[in-house]
């Protein structure tokens, strides 16, 4: 056969449907992707195992200063702080349930998105002075993975960095169970609480008992 010579045909070369293939693969790709996305319960847990891991690392400033992110709040016209690490999120005061036969700190239970929370008044094991409540109250959620409840704040200011030479260990008049669950003072007077203790602190554990 020569160049000049064509191949003989058997018979009507057969139409390829682009549009089909594309679509085909269009789809394809939707489901690789969808199937790649996490869930919104990965998401949260990711973000939240983040947070934690960024949140207990000491954190620096420009100068090199070892440092601690805390969540800065209000209780009677004091200030207080949380290590970030140990705070959930912060949520309003809402549809407050009060719980009878439970210890006076425990105000009462909240529903946060499906989950019943208990909500601590800090003010009462404190000795603080009391306040009525209102629309401008926030909860902070505290969790270590195994224990979590709300902690009662009149304002919730925002998160800083302490740097942590600046952290003092007490204050004389800080005593009793305040100075127990203290992480350290600084020159400010800003309280930081120990998140730890506070959530391991046998004390401030609900025990709920049933009657029959």
């Amino acid at each position: 056969m020569t160049r000049n010579e064509k191949m003989p045909t058997t018979g009507r070369r057969q139409q390829v449907d682009w549009s089909e293939i594309h679509r085909r693969l269009e789809r394809a790709q939707s489901a690789l992707e969808q199937a790649a996305k996490p869930t919104n319960d990965e998401k949260r847990m990711t973000l939240k195992a983040r947070a934690k891991a960024l949140a207990r690392e000491l954190n620096t400033e420009g100068d090199g200063q070892a440092c601690l992110e805390v969540v800065e709040f209000l209780v009677a016209y004091e200030k207080y702080a949380l290590e970030s690490s140990y705070v959930r999120e912060v949520y309003p005061l809402k549809e407050l349930t009060r719980l009878p036969g439970t210890p006076v700190f425990v105000l009462g239970v909240i529903n946060v998105r499906g989950q019943i929370v208990s909500v601590v008044d800090p003010k009462q094991f404190f000795g603080l002075p009391q306040k009525g409540l209102t629309d401008l109250n926030k909860v902070i959620l505290i969790s270590d993975g195994k224990m979590e409840f709300g902690l009662l704040a009149d304002a919730v200011l925002g998160l800083r960095h302490i740097p942590l030479q600046k952290l003092q260990p007490s204050l004389p008049t800080l005593t009793g169970l305040r100075a127990e669950l203290l992480k350290g003072v600084t020159s400010e007077r800003l309280v930081v609480l120990d998140a730890a203790r506070l959530l391991s602190d046998p004390g401030l554990i609900v025990q709920q008992t049933s009657e029959g």
